[in-house]
């Protein structure tokens, strides 16, 4: 079996659970740390001819992050996409286990096990409210339908465009702001917010610092981010 992954979480489950399967990936996928494999440029324009000359037997996509004309051409080119969909944390798991079977898994992975047992045991104390900043200049929120959103609420946070028509809405940061929500919530990916970007333009409300690979990326490290992002929202203050 010869796979290549167009999607940095996916990449990374494949990499860790079945070791030399993957013959390519994106310039995205970041982890593992030490993936070697073929760069295929990136999620939203993966060089499809470099991709066909590995000859996979599957290319891994997903309907978010990976364009419709590229898996066309893809498809055209003969070779066979799996498509994924993760709007929350159950279907994640259903994802995963597809796509590793896809790729010639014999059995689930202890991670995969151990990330289910994680997410399953949780039982917030208290519900807040957040805005989920994703991006700057413009200013764009997580709205309904998410995966990191989904990720929040099972954590005790709900945010304030969660029943928004979008997905990922443009909002005025007054607007945002005049949501006045408990938290708000900022991820190091898409865009990198950290102490010095991001926090200033809240000023008096608590915020959260977030590692966006473990709000929103659907693979191993789905095992230990319940953890992680609880604690950092606990730290949020004012």
């Amino acid at each position: 079996m010869r796979a290549v992954s167009l999607v940095p979480s996916l990449t990374e489950a494949v990499a860790v659970s079945l070791p030399g399967v993957l013959a390519g990936a994106t310039d995205w996928c970041t982890h593992p740390a030490d993936l070697d494999v073929i760069r295929v440029d990136g999620t939203k324009n993966p060089a499809t001819d470099r991709i066909a000359a590995l000859a996979p037997d599957l290319v891994i996509a997903n309907e978010e992050e990976n364009r419709e004309p590229d898996l066309a051409a893809l498809r055209d080119a003969g070779i066979e996409v799996l498509v994924t969909e993760v709007r929350d944390v159950p279907q994640a798991f259903r994802e995963l286990a597809r796509v590793l079977e896809a790729c010639g898994a014999r059995s689930r992975p202890r991670w995969l096990d151990e990330a289910e047992e994680a997410w399953g045991a949780l039982a917030p104390d208290r519900r807040r409210t957040a805005v989920v900043p994703v991006w700057r200049r413009p200013w764009m929120v997580l709205g309904r339908d998410t995966f990191a959103g989904d990720v929040l609420s099972r954590l005790g946070v709900d945010h304030r465009y969660a029943a928004h028509e979008d997905r990922y809405p443009k909002v005025a940061l007054d607007e945002l702001r005049a949501a006045a929500p408990d938290l708000v919530v900022l991820p190091d990916e898409p865009y990198r917010f950290t102490a010095e970007d991001g926090p200033e333009a809240f000023p008096g409300l608590p915020c959260a610092l977030v590692s966006g690979r473990h709000l929103t990326w659907y693979g191993p490290s789905l095992a230990e981010a319940p953890q992680l992002l609880a604690g950092a929202l606990r730290a949020a203050h004012r």
